[in-house]
C-alpha cells in the first residue's frame, strides 16, 4: 500500500485488487477503521457515543448489498469506548469516482487498481437507494440468504421513480421513495430484530391496525452467530400536518392567549380530581369556553387510537412475542432493579445540580431530596400478587412527538422503545398504562413548554400560568382516561380493576418523571421544574 498526492485530495490511499474484494484486504480494513472511520463517525448526527471517549473501532461483520454486477458493502461496526462498553453501528459504503460528492459526504479518498475516487456512505448515492428499493420489491418469500429482504403483499405493482433524504434525524437515516414510501436505515443496531420492525409488521400485517404507517418491507441480516439483525424498515409515507407535539403547542398557545382575551379568573375555574375518569359531557362549560371544544375532541380521538393500538397488541394468542402475560415475580425483580438504579442516579444528579436551580424548581428539588425515602418506597411497593391485569408488548417511548396529525386523526409511529434501554428490556411486556403515562407526561411538558416559550405573552405571572396549566392538565388526562378505559373494557383487554389502574398509572408517571429529570438537569436546568412538578403531583396525591 502507498500514499501519494493526487488532484483529488492531498493524501490518497492506493490499493491493489478490485473493489469487490476490498474488504478482504487486511491492510485496507486496518487503515479504514483506525485512520478514517473514527474521524468520520464522530461527526455524524446518528452517532450516539458523543458523551463517551472512543477507544477503537472493530469491523464485526460485513456483507454485500448487491444486484447483478452492482456491489455495495454493509458494515457492522463495533465502537469500543474507554469507559469499557461498546455500541454497534451500520454503515453501507460505496466507491465512486464522481468528484461532485461534497467534502462531508466523503469518507476516504482512494485509488483502487489505478482508478481514483472516494469511499462514501452509500445512502448518499441514488444508485444504491434504487438498488435497495428494487431488492425489497423483488424479495422472495422465506428468504434464507445472509441478507434477507422481505416485502409485504401491499408492496407490489410499483417501480422506482425517485428518492431523497427525509430530513435531519438524530439516530437513523430515512429515505423517501416516490414521495410515497419511507425506508428507515437503523444506524445504531442491536443483536436482535429491531422492535420497530417487529411491532410495525405485527400491527400492520397481522392486526391490520390502520393508524400506523403500513409495513411494506424490511432488510435483516443474519450474523456469524445466526442472530437476525434488522438494518432497514420500509413503510408507507403518511401525508401529515406535522406531529402531535407541534399541534398541541399551537393549541395550548391559543388556550393561554384566551386567558387574557377573555379575562379569565383562574381561581374561579372549577377543579377536578386527578385520575378521575371523565367523558366530554363532564367537562364544565367554563373549561370549554376557555380551552375550546376542539382540544377536548382531539384528546378523545387520541385516547381512542391509543386504546385501539393496545387492543391490537393484546389480542394475540399464537406468536409468543406478543401474547399477553400476567404479572409475576420475575417482572417485579426486573422492574425494581431497573428503577432503583435509575432513581439513585437521579438523586446524585439533583444533588450535583442544585446550584443551577432557582424559584419553584429549587423548592421542588429540595422536596425531591427530602422525600427520597418516600419515593424509593413507592418504587419498592410493587407487589405483583395484588395485580390482576395483563402485560403486553407496548410502544415503550410513547409521547406526542411519536404521533402524526392527519385530517383530524392521529397516526402512531416509531416503535423502537426507550433510547436508554437495552434491546431486551424494550421487548419486556409491560402494563399498557405505561404508554398512557408516557403520553400524560408529554401533555404536561407541552403545557409547560408553552408557558416557557412565551414568557411575556399571556399577561399573567408565571405561577398563575402554572396553576392554570395544572388545572387544564387534570381535565385532559381525566377525559383521556375515561375514553381510553371505555374502549379497552369493551374489547375485554384486562388492565386491572380501578384501584390497580390508578396505582399502575401513578407508578409509571413517577418512573417517567424521574427518568426525564436526568435529561433536563444535564441539558436545560430551567426545564427541570416540569419533571419535578410531575413527581410532586404524584407523591402528594
Amino acid at each position: 500500500m502507498s500514499k501519494k498526492d493526487s488532484k483529488i485530495a492531498p493524501s490518497i490511499f492506493s490499493f491493489k485488487g478490485k473493489w469487490e474484494e476490498l474488504l478482504e484486504n487486511k491492510e485496507f480494513v486496518k487503515v479504514f477503521l483506525s485512520d478514517v472511520l473514527e474521524d468520520y463517525i464522530l461527526k455524524q448526527r446518528w452517532y450516539g457515543g458523543k458523551a463517551s471517549k472512543l477507544k477503537y473501532i472493530e469491523l464485526s461483520e460485513y456483507f454485500r448489498i448487491q444486484q447483478h454486477e452492482e456491489v455495495y458493502y454493509g458494515l457492522l461496526l463495533e465502537v469500543n469506548f474507554e469507559e469499557a462498553f461498546y455500541q454497534h453501528y451500520f454503515i453501507p459504503i460505496a466507491f465512486v469516482t464522481d468528484e461532485s460528492f461534497a467534502e462531508q459526504e466523503r469518507i476516504l479518498p482512494i485509488k483502487i487498481e489505478g482508478k481514483e475516487g472516494y469511499i462514501i456512505d452509500a445512502v448518499n448515492l441514488e444508485a444504491f437507494r434504487k438498488l435497495v428499493f428494487e431488492r425489497i420489491l423483488t424479495a422472495v418469500p422465506n428468504d434464507k440468504t445472509r441478507v434477507q429482504y422481505h416485502k409485504s403483499e401491499l408492496f407490489s405493482n410499483v417501480s422506482y421513480e425517485s428518492s431523497r433524504f427525509m430530513g435531519l434525524e438524530q439516530s437513523n437515516t430515512s429515505i423517501v421513495f416516490n414521495e410515497k414510501y419511507v425506508l428507515k436505515f437503523f444506524r445504531r443496531i442491536y443483536a436482535d430484530k429491531n422492535p420497530d420492525y417487529e411491532m410495525s409488521r405485527f400491527l400492520s400485517e397481522k392486526k391490520e391496525f390502520k393508524n400506523t404507517p403500513a409495513y411494506l418491507g424490511s432488510i435483516n441480516i443474519e450474523d456469524s452467530e445466526q442472530v437476525i439483525i434488522t438494518i432497514g424498515l420500509m413503510q408507507e409515507m403518511v401525508p401529515n400536518e406535522g406531529d402531535a407535539w407541534d399541534y398541541m403547542l399551537k393549541e395550548f398557545h391559543n388556550v393561554f392567549l384566551n386567558l387574557q382575551q377573555k379575562r379569565i379568573n383562574i381561581d374561579s375555574l372549577p377543579r377536578t380530581d386527578l385520575f378521575l375518569r371523565l367523558s366530554i359531557a363532564d367537562i364544565p362549560p367554563e373549561l370549554i369556553d376557555w380551552a375550546g371544544l376542539n382540544l377536548f375532541l382531539k384528546v378523545q380521538t387520541l385516547a381512542k387510537r391509543t386504546a385501539e393500538m393496545h387492543i391490537a397488541l393484546g389480542s394475540e394468542f399464537e406468536d409468543t412475542a406478543f401474547t399477553p402475560s400476567h404479572f409475576n415475580g420475575d417482572y417485579e425483580v426486573w422492574l425494581k432493579n431497573r428503577l432503583l438504579y435509575q432513581f439513585q442516579n437521579r438523586l446524585n444528579t439533583v444533588e450535583n445540580n442544585l446550584h443551577k436551580l432557582e424559584g419553584l424548581a429549587l423548592e421542588l428539588a429540595q422536596e425531591f431530596l427530602n422525600k427520597k425515602n418516600l419515593i424509593r418506597k413507592r418504587f419498592v411497593d410493587f407487589d405483583w400478587t395484588k395485580l390482576k391485569g395483563e402485560r403486553i408488548r407496548v410502544h415503550g417511548d410513547y409521547h406526542l412527538g411519536q404521533i402524526l396529525v392527519k385530517d383530524d386523526d392521529f397516526y402512531i409511529l416509531d416503535f423502537e422503545g426507550e433510547p436508554e434501554s437495552t434491546i431486551r428490556d424494550r421487548k419486556v411486556k409491560q402494563p399498557p398504562l405505561k404508554d398512557v403515562a408516557g403520553l400524560f407526561r408529554s401533555f404536561h411538558y407541552a403545557i409547560y413548554a408553552t408557558i416557557f416559550n412565551n414568557p411575556d405573552t399571556y399577561g399573567y405571572e408565571q405561577d398563575a400560568l402554572f396553576k392554570a396549566g395544572e388545572l387544564l392538565y387534570s381535565y385532559i388526562i381525566g377525559l383521556f382516561l375515561g375514553n381510553y378505559t371505555d374502549e379497552i373494557q369493551e374489547a375485554n383487554l384486562n388492565i386491572g380493576y380501578n384501584q390497580e389502574r390508578i396505582f399502575l398509572l401513578k407508578y409509571s408517571l413517577l418512573e417517567k418523571a424521574v427518568y426525564e429529570l436526568g435529561y433536563e438537569l444535564n441539558s436545560r436546568p430551567r426545564w427541570a421544574v416540569i419533571p419535578l412538578k410531575g413527581i410532586s403531583n404524584i407523591i402528594n396525591h
